[in-house]
């Protein structure tokens, strides 16, 4: 899902609180750890975990046409290599599918997320630190950790990565205190550096053609329905 997942909907001019895009992302993992890419095209539930994020963050929904509106273009610019379709979804679609994303997440929406245990240990490790592992707790949206580790052991293992980036002095004196395990922060940390091993290899031009064509796309009717749809589940394909 590395191609695939809220923050390419993270460019200039959207302005998404960064909280938004890491919540609506745990939503997006949450619903394909249970579902297969057949269930429901990711495309679709892209926009709506964001729609919902939005809400759920208190940060004003954003207008569904809005949302349309960047996931077209986003389409034809930065995918446009892989994919000659247009995004065939209108609001209904969004808010049908936002329906089913509740009911599969069991109304469970509260994501604890890294960035306030981040800011709260990075006190005595200086900016510079905290710059950085702001932005290795971004990067690791593309992986598993949010779903298999607690916020506060990413954003402590955030900070050792940077750390050890910065040659920071009063970082060993600093993790020697905490009460977490050292090894527990490791494990995560290696997961993270994992990812970027994997980033390095990962040649997206190539990969992500092949990516498309294995996932079935919907057909739409004349009415601007999905064609085949059932009631229970308004935005599967076939």
């Amino acid at each position: 899902s590395s191609g695939i997942n809220a923050e390419w909907l993270l460019r200039p001019g959207n302005k998404l609180r960064q909280q938004v895009i890491a919540t609506a992302t745990v939503y997006f993992k949450r619903f394909y750890i249970l579902n297969s890419f057949k269930s429901i095209d990711p495309f679709l539930m892209v926009p709506t975990c964001i729609f919902l994020a939005s809400k759920v963050e208190e940060c004003g929904a954003i207008p569904i046409p809005r949302l349309i509106s960047v996931c077209s273009s986003l389409i034809k610019s930065k995918f446009s290599y892989a994919t000659s379709g247009d995004f065939l979804y209108r609001p209904q679609h969004l808010l049908d599918c936002e329906f089913y994303l509740l009911e599969m997440m069991d109304c469970s929406l509260i994501v604890y997320l890294p960035y306030r245990p981040l800011t709260l240990y990075c006190e005595s490790l200086g900016p510079e630190v905290l710059n950085t592992a702001w932005h290795i707790v971004n990067d690791s949206l593309r992986s598993d950790v949010l779903l298999t580790y607690p916020p506060h052991l990413i954003a402590l293992s955030a900070l050792h990565i940077a750390s050890v980036l910065h040659n920071n002095d009063n970082a060993t004196s600093w993790f020697s205190d905490i009460t977490v395990s050292m090894e527990k922060i490791t494990e995560v940390s290696q997961q993270i550096m994992e990812l970027y091993d994997l980033w390095r290899r990962f040649d997206e031009k190539k990969e992500i053609p092949s990516i498309f064509m294995r996932m079935p796309r919907p057909r739409m009717s004349h009415s601007g329905s999905l064609a085949g749809s059932r009631s229970s589940t308004p935005c599967q394909m076939r």
